[in-house]
């Protein structure tokens, strides 16, 4: 089979997808290959280096796609199709299916911004600390794994104020009980969280997340779903980086 120029990819487990979706979805991107999302599949091997690729679902599978192919030369159109699409939000991309399909089809290629902590890239957002241990333990929570619930607990408790040093935009440091480095404005279930948008040229950076441990382990617990939000242990550094992928957007 030769290397497809056009790639749609479609989760069939998001939160608004059903037959009717689906169909229009395969309707508008007839002239692309149109595969089911599978983390396991090797979607490089099935474009061209500068293919472009759509992919239709919530902020987990949109999430995955564009950091698989972060350093491509892909142009990325993106369909919201979950409970909260934040990521779609953070992108001023339209929600309503006609139009998502028109932008995902026309619209303007676009560099956003990555964050990575030390090897590990992500979209959304970053947590070292308090914050992230904590999530970190909820996750652990609702999957029933007691091994790792236990260890997660430990480091609930034992999290201590550590040191950090930033430069680039900002020089200086201190001392945290938790960092949250943002890309977007919202994680989670809608966890408020800063005004930042990937198209910045920089991460938004929380010293806190919360005035106390008390307040930082609350509002961590307050979402239910977080798969979106990394979470890093010290030492760590944490950069904002351009990526090679253009995401496209409204014109």
């Amino acid at each position: 089979m030769n290397a497809a120029t056009r790639l749609l990819v479609i989760s069939r487990g998001s939160g608004s997808m059903n037959p009717e979706v689906e169909d229009k979805l395969r309707k508008a991107f007839a002239d692309h290959l149109i595969v089911d999302f599978d983390p396991d599949q090797d979607l490089e091997a099935l474009v061209t280096p500068q293919a472009r690729i759509v992919v239709a679902g919530g902020d987990g599978t949109v999430e995955f796609i564009v950091r698989k192919f972060a350093e491509s030369k892909h142009p990325l159109g993106i369909i919201p199709l979950g409970t909260f699409n934040n990521l779609a939000l953070a992108f001023g991309l339209p929600i309503e299916l006609d139009k998502a399909i028109e932008v995902a089809r026309d619209g303007h290629a676009h560099a956003i911004t990555l964050g990575r902590v030390n090897d590990h890239i992500f979209v959304e957002a970053c947590a070292i600390g308090l914050f992230g241990e904590t999530i970190a333990l909820g996750e652990s929570a609702k999957d029933l794994e007691f091994g790792k619930l236990a260890a997660r607990l430990k480091d609930v408790i034992a999290a201590r104020r550590f040191r950090y040093e930033l430069s680039g935009d900002l020089d200086g440091g201190g001392s945290a009980m938790s960092l949250v480095f943002s890309n977007t404005a919202s994680i989670g279930s809608q966890l408020p969280i800063s005004d930042s948008t990937p198209m910045k040229p920089f991460l938004e950076f929380l010293v806190h997340a919360g005035a106390t441990r008390a307040d930082i382990v609350a509002r961590a617990l307050k979402s239910v779903v977080l798969q979106q939000l990394h979470v890093g242990s010290t030492p760590a550094t944490v950069t904002a980086e351009t990526s090679a992928v253009k995401v496209l957007l409204p014109r």
